[in-house]
């Protein structure tokens, strides 16, 4: 087995750095700072960062075939046009639930931006129970729920085949696992497919491999879990110097690179001396396994 290195890559901290994607054409990492309201694009081959702010806390960042990116901010959709530094709504949602916020999203491979809902945090990782939804904002801009009743809607990703789609909502501390109709973006027949220790961390951001397997990021407990959806078991764990790991993308040459976004949000002084490197965001090599490349937004 190869040898895992775990660095530091981006030295700039994040409140709460999540929605790690890689963009091949130039190979840069985009991301956000949910609370510290901005998104980022790191350049591999520079080191170079550049940031756009945004008016609300913006939960996940894809990218957008037609150019620039697309965004899950506060509780609607916006597209971002990166050279000319602007944000232009697409579709406001959850009128009727001001005290909601996009989080986690991702585009499925018909590219399509599935993104879910939460309420607002009282503090990191409490919130005000089942205030969520999962959406799905279509290339024609028209938005379909797809349900409710969600407390922290999280990591998502599609099977290789595109049949299974897979979703954490955190607090329920399971991976779960539903059918998909690749031709209509439906969703049926959910199921559990893994269930966290209590040991291991809320389950948070998540992204899949080429052999089919789930990575899967643990918020407050600094590791990285390989699952099998299959059998539901635990293969690997990969850990961190910090303790609020919440995202992860494969990304550099043949996305043999897992990139892991962290947080220091919520930590006090003592904490935070003890992982200088909290919100910084993290490079994994040597695994052994590839990923495949993130999908674009077609609208």
């Amino acid at each position: 087995m190869s040898s895992i290195k775990v660095e530091c890559v981006i030295k700039e901290k994040n409140e709460i750095g999540e929605s790690p994607v890689w963009e091949e054409t130039d190979s840069s990492l985009v991301y956000v700072d949910i609370t510290g309201q901005r998104v980022s694009r790191w350049s591999s081959l520079t080191g170079h960062i550049e940031s756009i702010t945004t008016e609300k806390p913006v939960g996940s960042v894809v990218l957008r075939k037609a150019g620039g990116y697309v965004i899950a901010e506060g509780t609607r959709f916006a597209f971002v046009d990166w050279v000319k530094r602007s944000i232009t709504t697409a579709v406001q949602l959850d009128k009727e639930k001001p005290n909601t916020r996009f989080n986690d999203g991702k585009v499925d491979p018909a590219g399509r931006f599935f993104a879910g809902t939460m309420g607002m945090e009282l503090r990191p990782a409490v919130v005000e129970r089942k205030q969520g939804s999962l959406y799905t904002l279509h290339p024609d801009h028209s938005v379909v729920h797809h349900f409710n009743q969600v407390d922290i809607s999280n990591g998502l990703d599609w099977s290789l085949d595109h049949r299974v789609f897979y979703y954490i909502d955190s607090l329920g501390y399971i991976v779960e696992a539903f059918d998909y109709d690749i031709q209509t973006g439906g969703l049926s027949n959910r199921r559990a497919v893994y269930k966290v220790e209590p040991d291991e961390g809320i389950p948070d951001g998540m992204c899949i491999d080429t052999e089919g397997k789930l990575w899967v990021a643990c918020y407050n407990g600094g590791r990285v879990l390989r699952i099998d959806p299959q059998t539901g078991t635990r293969l690997q764990t990969v850990n961190l110097p910090v303790e609020k790991t919440t995202s992860c993308c494969f990304g550099g040459k043949d996305y043999s690179d897992l990139y892991v976004t962290t947080a220091y949000k919520g930590m006090d002084e003592d904490a935070l001396a003890k992982q200088p490197e909290a919100g910084c965001m993290f490079k994994v090599s040597g695994l052994g396994v590839k990923g495949i490349p993130s999908f674009s937004f077609t609208g």
